[in-house]
This record gives structure tokens, C-alpha cells and sequence, in this order.
């Protein structure tokens, strides 16, 4: 594959890891607030498919890809700019594993509330605050590493 196919490649599955991360925070922190149970256990049984299907791709894809373009650029790997950011995704990454685990039992909880028509227990709304406290650092971390393969800064 050819440097810029392979670029292209690069950006398509970050604006996918992004962009559906994003977009499924937004509407799941959002029918959170709203506290409506089966709307909740919709949106909470889509993010997790949208997950599965859109981000776990492209978070395998980008690591790839990417390695393998500072292989054909020549680049060195103990580039400040290539270090930082295999730490910040490894950051990221941190997050994200642990927010997936808890997206899946907040799915299942949602689902046995909105299906026995019961309130969420307790422990959604602790897994919540859990979720939302770990996008904060995945979300940050993604947009310098954003800036760092942009700019390729050689050190601060």
C-alpha cells in the first residue's frame, strides 16, 4: 500500500474513533440526564453497538497504520513527537477499556429497568459518574495527539 492510501487509511479510522466516541458520549451523557429509562435503554444498547462495530476497528487500525507509515517516512520512533503520542493513546486506551466494560453493564442495566419498568439500581448511576470521568482524559489525550501528528513537533 502506498504512503498516501495508507494516510488516507490513518485519518478515515481516526475521524471513525473520534467521531462515533464523540458523538455516542454526547448521546448517551445526554439520555442519561433526561432520566427516562427506556430512552435510556436504547441509546445505552446502541453505543455499545456503535463501539463494537465503529470504534474497536479503528482504535486496532490506527496503531497500525500509523507505525507503518513512520516506517515508510523514515521517521524516528524516538521521536518526541512519535513518544508522546503512543503515550497519550496509551492514555486514551486506558480510559476507553474501562469504559467499555462499564457501557455493557450499564446497557444490561438499562435494559432489565426499561423491560421490568423499574428505576436504574444504584450502581448505573455510579458507573455514570465512572463514564463520564474517564472521557475527560481519553477525549483530551486524542485531540493533542491530533496536534502532535499534525505538527510533528521535534520537543515542547
Amino acid at each position: 500500500m502506498d504512503y498516501l492510501t495508507l494516510k488516507w487509511l490513518h485519518i478515515l479510522s481516526a475521524t471513525f474513533m473520534f467521531g462515533t466516541g464523540f458523538g455516542t458520549a454526547f448521546y448517551m451523557f445526554f439520555a442519561n440526564r433526561s432520566g427516562n429509562v427506556q430512552a435510556i435503554a436504547v441509546v445505552t444498547r446502541w453505543v455499545a453497538r456503535a463501539d463494537w462495530w465503529f470504534t474497536t476497528p479503528a482504535v486496532i487500525i490506527q496503531p497500525l497504520s500509523g507505525m507503518w507509515m513512520i516506517h515508510l517516512a523514515g521517521f524516528p520512533m524516538d521521536s518526541f513527537w512519535i513518544v508522546a503520542s503512543i503515550a497519550l493513546y496509551a492514555l486514551a486506551g486506558a480510559c476507553w477499556v474501562p469504559v467499555v466494560w462499564l457501557q455493557l453493564r450499564m446497557r444490561d442495566m438499562a435494559q432489565h429497568a426499561a423491560r421490568d419498568n423499574t428505576p436504574l439500581p444504584p450502581s448505573y448511576w455510579r458507573y455514570e459518574r465512572i463514564w463520564t470521568v474517564l472521557g475527560f482524559p481519553a477525549f483530551s489525550a486524542l485531540i493533542v495527539v491530533y496536534w502532535l501528528m499534525v505538527h510533528k513537533p521535534m520537543a515542547w
